[in-house]
Protein backbone atom coordinates (compact mmCIF):
# COMPACT_ATOMS: atom_id res chain seq x y z
CA UNK A 1 0.00 0.00 0.00
CA UNK A 2 1.32 3.47 -0.81
CA UNK A 3 1.05 4.80 2.71
CA UNK A 4 -0.87 3.66 5.77
CA UNK A 5 -2.57 7.07 5.97
CA UNK A 6 -4.68 5.87 3.02
CA UNK A 7 -5.81 2.66 4.74
CA UNK A 8 -9.61 2.48 5.05
CA UNK A 9 -9.44 1.98 8.83
CA UNK A 10 -7.25 5.10 9.20
CA UNK A 11 -9.78 7.40 7.51
CA UNK A 12 -13.13 5.77 8.23
CA UNK A 13 -15.02 4.05 11.04
CA UNK A 14 -15.81 0.89 9.10
CA UNK A 15 -18.33 -0.22 11.74
CA UNK A 16 -20.61 2.64 10.60
CA UNK A 17 -21.42 1.42 7.11
CA UNK A 18 -22.76 -1.63 5.35
CA UNK A 19 -19.82 -1.11 2.99
CA UNK A 20 -17.19 -2.37 5.48
CA UNK A 21 -16.70 -5.70 3.63
CA UNK A 22 -16.00 -3.80 0.39
CA UNK A 23 -12.69 -2.45 1.70
CA UNK A 24 -9.48 -4.46 1.65
CA UNK A 25 -7.17 -4.01 4.63
CA UNK A 26 -3.91 -3.69 2.71
CA UNK A 27 -5.22 -1.57 -0.15
CA UNK A 28 -5.73 2.20 -0.29
CA UNK A 29 -9.26 3.37 0.46
CA UNK A 30 -9.91 4.37 -3.17
CA UNK A 31 -9.34 0.77 -4.33
CA UNK A 32 -13.04 0.05 -3.76
CA UNK A 33 -14.30 2.59 -6.31
CA UNK A 34 -13.90 0.49 -9.49
CA UNK A 35 -15.64 -2.45 -7.75
CA UNK A 36 -18.43 -0.46 -6.11
CA UNK A 37 -21.19 -1.33 -8.56
CA UNK A 38 -20.58 -5.09 -8.25
CA UNK A 39 -20.20 -4.86 -4.46
CA UNK A 40 -23.52 -3.04 -4.07
CA UNK A 41 -25.36 -5.57 -6.25
CA UNK A 42 -23.85 -8.36 -4.16
CA UNK A 43 -24.79 -6.61 -0.89
CA UNK A 44 -28.35 -6.07 -2.06
CA UNK A 45 -28.87 -9.82 -2.36
CA UNK A 46 -27.98 -10.31 1.32
CA UNK A 47 -29.93 -7.48 2.98
CA UNK A 48 -32.46 -8.27 5.73
CA UNK A 49 -36.22 -7.98 5.23
CA UNK A 50 -36.24 -4.37 6.49
CA UNK A 51 -34.95 -3.48 3.02
CA UNK A 52 -37.42 -3.55 0.15
CA UNK A 53 -36.27 -3.95 -3.44
CA UNK A 54 -38.39 -1.15 -4.94
CA UNK A 55 -37.18 -1.99 -8.42
CA UNK A 56 -34.46 -4.32 -9.65
CA UNK A 57 -31.19 -3.31 -7.99
CA UNK A 58 -32.64 -0.58 -5.73
CA UNK A 59 -32.98 -1.54 -2.06
CA UNK A 60 -34.56 0.95 0.34
CA UNK A 61 -34.87 0.51 4.09
CA UNK A 62 -38.45 0.77 5.37
CA UNK A 63 -37.45 3.69 7.64
CA UNK A 64 -35.85 5.75 4.87
CA UNK A 65 -37.67 8.85 3.60
CA UNK A 66 -37.64 9.14 -0.17
CA UNK A 67 -39.34 12.12 -1.81
CA UNK A 68 -41.41 11.22 -4.85
CA UNK A 69 -39.23 13.41 -7.11
CA UNK A 70 -35.99 11.66 -6.11
CA UNK A 71 -34.45 9.64 -8.96
CA UNK A 72 -32.63 6.44 -8.01
CA UNK A 73 -30.80 4.38 -10.63
CA UNK A 74 -29.48 0.91 -9.77
CA UNK A 75 -27.61 -0.32 -8.01
CA UNK A 76 -28.41 1.57 -4.85
CA UNK A 77 -28.86 0.78 -1.18
CA UNK A 78 -30.61 3.36 1.01
CA UNK A 79 -30.19 2.83 4.76
CA UNK A 80 -32.52 3.36 7.74
CA UNK A 81 -33.42 6.96 8.45
CA UNK A 82 -31.78 8.16 5.23
CA UNK A 83 -33.51 11.12 3.64
CA UNK A 84 -33.70 11.71 -0.11
CA UNK A 85 -35.05 15.20 -0.62
CA UNK A 86 -36.82 16.69 -3.66
CA UNK A 87 -34.89 16.49 -6.89
CA UNK A 88 -31.93 14.46 -5.69
CA UNK A 89 -30.40 12.18 -8.31
CA UNK A 90 -28.62 8.93 -7.48
CA UNK A 91 -26.93 7.84 -10.72
CA UNK A 92 -26.12 4.28 -9.69
CA UNK A 93 -23.51 2.48 -7.61
CA UNK A 94 -24.58 4.42 -4.50
CA UNK A 95 -24.75 3.24 -0.90
CA UNK A 96 -26.32 5.69 1.55
CA UNK A 97 -25.90 4.68 5.18
CA UNK A 98 -28.18 5.20 8.17
CA UNK A 99 -29.25 8.79 8.75
CA UNK A 100 -27.65 10.15 5.59
CA UNK A 101 -29.09 13.06 3.61
CA UNK A 102 -29.10 13.52 -0.17
CA UNK A 103 -30.60 16.97 -0.55
CA UNK A 104 -32.38 18.95 -3.19
CA UNK A 105 -30.53 19.07 -6.50
CA UNK A 106 -27.77 16.83 -5.14
CA UNK A 107 -26.28 14.33 -7.59
CA UNK A 108 -24.41 11.25 -6.38
CA UNK A 109 -22.77 8.52 -8.45
CA UNK A 110 -20.42 5.66 -7.65
CA UNK A 111 -20.15 6.68 -4.01
CA UNK A 112 -20.55 5.55 -0.43
CA UNK A 113 -21.92 7.84 2.26
CA UNK A 114 -21.23 6.39 5.70
CA UNK A 115 -23.80 6.72 8.47
CA UNK A 116 -24.78 10.31 9.21
CA UNK A 117 -23.05 11.83 6.16
CA UNK A 118 -24.92 14.78 4.69
CA UNK A 119 -25.00 16.39 1.26
CA UNK A 120 -28.09 18.53 1.80
CA UNK A 121 -28.04 21.28 -0.85
CA UNK A 122 -26.89 21.43 -4.47
CA UNK A 123 -23.94 19.05 -4.14
CA UNK A 124 -22.11 16.81 -6.60
CA UNK A 125 -20.46 13.65 -5.30
CA UNK A 126 -18.85 11.42 -7.90
CA UNK A 127 -16.51 8.48 -7.36
CA UNK A 128 -16.11 9.42 -3.71
CA UNK A 129 -16.49 8.21 -0.14
CA UNK A 130 -17.91 10.35 2.67
CA UNK A 131 -17.10 9.27 6.22
CA UNK A 132 -19.31 9.12 9.30
CA UNK A 133 -21.10 12.42 10.00
CA UNK A 134 -19.21 14.23 7.26
CA UNK A 135 -20.98 17.26 5.83
CA UNK A 136 -20.89 19.11 2.54
CA UNK A 137 -21.89 22.77 2.66
CA UNK A 138 -24.39 24.14 0.15
CA UNK A 139 -23.03 23.97 -3.39
CA UNK A 140 -19.90 21.99 -2.46
CA UNK A 141 -18.59 19.80 -5.29
CA UNK A 142 -16.23 16.82 -5.39
CA UNK A 143 -14.76 17.02 -8.90
CA UNK A 144 -13.89 13.57 -10.20
CA UNK A 145 -12.29 14.12 -13.60
CA UNK A 146 -9.08 15.97 -14.41
CA UNK A 147 -9.21 18.54 -17.22
CA UNK A 148 -6.46 16.71 -19.08
CA UNK A 149 -8.21 13.32 -18.71
CA UNK A 150 -5.20 11.63 -17.13
CA UNK A 151 -5.39 9.40 -14.07
CA UNK A 152 -5.88 11.07 -10.70
CA UNK A 153 -2.87 11.37 -8.40
CA UNK A 154 -3.24 11.84 -4.63
CA UNK A 155 -0.77 14.16 -2.93
CA UNK A 156 0.27 13.92 0.72
CA UNK A 157 2.81 16.57 1.58
CA UNK A 158 5.56 16.30 -1.02
CA UNK A 159 4.66 12.73 -1.96
CA UNK A 160 2.46 11.81 -4.91
CA UNK A 161 0.55 8.54 -5.16
CA UNK A 162 -0.90 7.39 -8.49
CA UNK A 163 -4.39 5.94 -8.02
CA UNK A 164 -4.71 4.27 -11.41
CA UNK A 165 -8.17 5.85 -11.63
CA UNK A 166 -9.34 8.19 -14.38
CA UNK A 167 -12.30 9.20 -12.20
CA UNK A 168 -11.83 9.78 -8.49
CA UNK A 169 -13.45 12.56 -6.48
CA UNK A 170 -12.47 12.62 -2.82
CA UNK A 171 -12.42 10.75 0.44
CA UNK A 172 -13.89 12.82 3.27
CA UNK A 173 -12.86 11.24 6.56
CA UNK A 174 -15.18 10.88 9.53
CA UNK A 175 -16.54 14.22 10.83
CA UNK A 176 -14.98 16.17 7.90
CA UNK A 177 -16.78 19.26 6.64
CA UNK A 178 -16.60 21.24 3.40
CA UNK A 179 -17.69 24.86 3.36
CA UNK A 180 -20.33 26.30 1.06
CA UNK A 181 -19.43 26.42 -2.63
CA UNK A 182 -16.08 24.67 -2.15
CA UNK A 183 -14.78 22.60 -5.02
CA UNK A 184 -12.30 19.79 -4.39
CA UNK A 185 -9.94 18.82 -7.19
CA UNK A 186 -9.99 15.15 -8.17
CA UNK A 187 -8.21 12.98 -5.60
Amino acid sequence: MPHEIFAPSTLLDLSKSLSAPFFEKNKPVWDVLPRLEAEIFKLGQTLPSEYVEKEPGVWIHREAKVHESAVILPPAVIGPGAELRPGCYLRGAVLLGAGTVAGNSTEIKNAVLFDGAKAPHYNYIGDSILGVNSHMGAGAVLSNLRFDGTNVVVTNGEKRFPTGLRKFGAILGDEAQLGCNSVCNPG
